[in-house]
């Protein structure tokens, strides 16, 4: 499943051309590398997104082509949410 869509059934991003639009712009990285909005899904990667200050981070615990907004959070595992450190 393509990275962007991840984030839109999952509901980390609301729709998917803001996920699209976070992956062109380097805000989401797959096992710490910034990846392309069709990167290809795997159960086990580990996605963080920054949202202005704050990094979420999560583990892809399941994939699935449509979701239901209370199911939706089976899909990950939150790893952590922090502020970003400053520079």
């Amino acid at each position: 499943m393509r990275l962007d869509k991840y984030l839109k059934v999952s509901r980390l991003i609301k729709r998917r051309t803001v996920a699209n639009e976070a992956c062109d712009a380097q805000r989401v990285t797959v096992n710490g590398r910034p990846q392309r909005a069709s990167y290809d899904v795997k159960v086990g990667d580990q996605i963080a997104i920054r949202f202005g200050q704050r990094t979420l981070s999560v583990e892809v615990l399941a994939l699935a082509e449509d979701m239901g907004r209370a199911d939706a959070a089976a899909l990950y595992r939150e790893i952590s949410a922090s502020p970003d450190k400053p520079s």
